[in-house]
Formats: C-alpha cells, sequence, structure tokens
C-alpha cells in the first residue's frame, strides 16, 4: 500500500503488487481499487506488476471538492503512469475507467503505454444524442441522480443487482457481493459520486479514438445493461485500428466478479 500525490496535492490510496511488467488499473464508478483484488492477483502471480489505485473521491483516497472531470481524472492518472515507471505500462480500465484511459491518451500523448485493455468500458459516447442514437437516454443518468441524492444507500442494491446481472433465474454473484459493493459505493464522496455521473454520461471521447495507436483489446458482456454494448464496445472495437474485441455472451457489466476467471486468463494472454 503507498500513497501517490496529484499536482494538486490530492493523495491517491494505490495498491502495488508483484514485480514485471506493469499494468495499471482504473476501477469503475462508484467502487474501489478493492474490485480488483482478484485480477491483481492473478498479474502480479502470472509475472507482472499490477498498480490498482482509487480515484479521487473513492475509496480510501483523498475527497476534493471538485477535479472530478476527465481532463483532471487523466492527469492524476499520469502521476500514477509515473509511479509505474513511466514506460512499457498496460492500462486497463473498467466502466468509468475507460474514459481515464481515452483521455490519458490523447492529453498525455499516451506516454509510456505499450497496451490498452477497455472492460465493460463506456468510450467512446454514453449520451444519446442525434449524432450518437445509439446512446442512453438523458433520462436515464437524471433519474441515477435523482435517486443517490434522494437516498443513495437506498439506491445502490437495486442499482449493483443489474449491475451484476442478478434476477430470479440468474445469480452469477453472490448476495454478499451485491451487499460488499454497496459498501464500497457507500464509502465515496457523494459530490464526487454525484459528478462523476455527469463526466461519464456526457463525456464524448469520440475523438480522442485516433490516439489508441497501440494494441488494445475491447471486452464486454452482450448483456450488459448498465453501459450497453452497442452504446460502447462495438463502436469502439470499430473505431480502434489494432484492437481485439471480446464479447462475453450474456454476461452482465460486472465482469470482474461475475466472469473473473475468464477476465484473467483472457487479459494475461493478452498481455503474454
Amino acid at each position: 500500500m503507498s500513497l501517490v500525490t496529484t499536482k494538486s496535492g490530492v493523495h491517491l490510496f494505490v495498491k502495488d503488487w508483484g514485480e514485471g511488467p506493469p499494468i495499471v488499473l482504473i476501477h469503475g464508478w462508484p467502487l474501489s481499487s478493492d474490485t480488483f483484488d482478484d485480477l491483481g492477483m492473478a498479474v502480479a502471480n502470472a509475472g507482472f506488476r499490477a498498480i490498482a489505485y482509487d480515484r479521487r473521491g473513492f475509496g480510501r483516497s483523498d475527497q476534493p471538492w471538485d477535479g472530478y472531470d476527465y481532463d483532471t481524472l487523466s492527469d492524476d492518472l499520469a502521476v500514477v503512469v509515473e509511479h509505474a515507471g513511466g514506460k512499457d505500462v498496460a492500462l486497463l480500465g473498467f466502466s468509468m475507467g475507460g474514459g481515464e484511459v481515452a483521455r490519458y491518451l490523447s492529453r498525455h500523448d499516451g506516454q509510456g503505454v505499450t497496451r490498452v485493455i477497455l472492460v465493460s468500458s463506456v468510450v467512446p459516447y454514453m449520451l444519446k444524442t442525434s449524432d450518437n442514437p445509439a446512446g442512453v437516454e438523458h433520462s436515464v443518468f437524471d433519474q441515477m441522480t435523482q435517486g443517490i441524492q434522494h437516498d443513495r444507500a437506498h439506491f445502490w442494491p437495486s442499482f449493483f443487482r443489474q449491475f451484476y446481472g442478478a434476477g430470479v433465474l440468474s445469480h452469477l454473484v453472490s448476495d454478499e457481493v451485491i451487499r460488499w459493493s454497496c459498501d464500497l459505493a457507500m464509502m465515496a464522496s457523494l459530490k464526487g459520486t454525484l459528478d462523476c455521473v455527469h463526466a461519464f454520461a456526457a463525456t464524448d471521447f469520440r475523438p480522442d479514438l485516433k490516439s489508441f495507436t497501440m494494441p488494445t483489446l475491447v471486452i464486454h458482456g452482450t448483456a450488459d445493461k448498465t453501459v450497453p454494448i452497442d452504446t460502447s464496445a462495438r463502436q469502439a472495437a470499430r473505431a480502434i485500428p489494432r484492437s481485439v474485441s471480446l464479447e462475453y455472451d450474456g454476461a452482465p457489466h460486472g465482469l470482474f466478479a461475475s466472469h473473473k476467471t475468464r477476465l484473467a486468463q483472457d487479459v494475461l494472454k493478452f498481455l503474454s
């Protein structure tokens, strides 16, 4: 465990496991780096260095009032990349974390990055607009914001049941995983939680895609109801020339828990 300090003085909590070529893991909203423990162990045991950090406002990192836009978040990632050695680094962004990867590649010229993995990522653009008809209606994000503001402890259980594809006949994760995720979400700053909804909903990463010049792996579940695959992964895979796309048939959003063994195998195969 260690802390790195951003240029704005925000302290980020970092887990740094193993030795070898580094891979930086960027977690999803509204969780923390703890969601990468299984993948981090698999990566470290395979001879890589797994570096996972808590985004500002989440987990054990500082909770500043502002800085939840993707420009600032990518600047935070740049500090972690520097901590990783600054060269021959792989980046893996899950869900919201895919946006940090995209903005880092464009804003920081992909400095030090040799491989990229997008898992259940929001890239390239979540919001439905006239030129993005496959996007998600703005009202969906408004409802999320309202639910969090009204009673976020009540909001999270139903959100995470969908996140993990839990239904009457579908039990891809245990009830305990859902409760654990709710606990992680409640650790986060309310301000950061709300600001990040706007960030991942409204940020258009399509201009950033030209910066994906390195080999890129795109992984997504076909039954993802949190970040629909047609909105995200399929568009990203078509637009990134050096990409390989893996679709997990019938899989939900939270692949790090629902399909953790397969995810680790696919990530390690790509890294190797």
